[in-house]
């Protein structure tokens, strides 16, 4: 077991020391500790923190992310033929993933969508990022559509990095 241990320290050392692919050079602008503030928060209630761990694995970008020190999930990104253009998938802490989805960015706008087919319901969502500050700010935008053409915001707000 010490042994798996071991080599497993310096695979994660030798994969971040290794140079991003450059299909991931955006990427990497969503790694690090962010303060999260939501409009739709709870009176009183306070800014979330947000940490994105991210590397870059061969064709694989993937970030695990907490909030408030609890493991949330896995963000796998893969870049697809065209670019800007990603597939984007979310591994829950219990291993079930939660559906194929898509990240599209254009400079400094970032758009995240995907749909549940609950059976006899599709709920399409979309999240939209816009960077901005030397890449140290995120004003975000969530909405969601039954149809894929009239949206109806969900909520919105801004994370600020705290570290990279």
């Amino acid at each position: 077991m010490w042994g798996v241990v071991c080599w497993l320290a310096t695979a994660g050392a030798l994969l971040s020391a290794a140079a991003i692919d450059p299909a991931h050079a955006a990427l990497a602008n969503y790694g690090g500790t962010w303060q999260v503030t939501r409009k739709n928060a709870p009176a009183g209630s306070k800014p979330e923190e947000l940490k994105n761990q991210c590397t870059s694995i061969g064709k694989y970008f993937a970030c695990q992310q907490s909030v408030n020190g609890s493991v949330t999930g896995l963000l796998i990104v893969i870049p697809t033929a065209q670019p800007g253009h990603f597939n984007t998938q979310n591994v829950l802490p219990e291993g079930r993933a939660s559906g194929k989805g898509e990240l599209v960015i254009s400079g400094d706008h970032w758009v995240f969508s995907n749909v549940w087919n609950q059976g006899t319901k599709t709920t399409r969502y979309r999240t939209t990022d816009v960077f901005s500050n030397n890449n140290n700010h995120i004003h975000f935008e969530q909405e969601e559509s039954a149809d894929g053409v009239h949206w109806q915001a969900t909520d919105s707000g801004d994370n600020v990095r705290k570290s990279r």
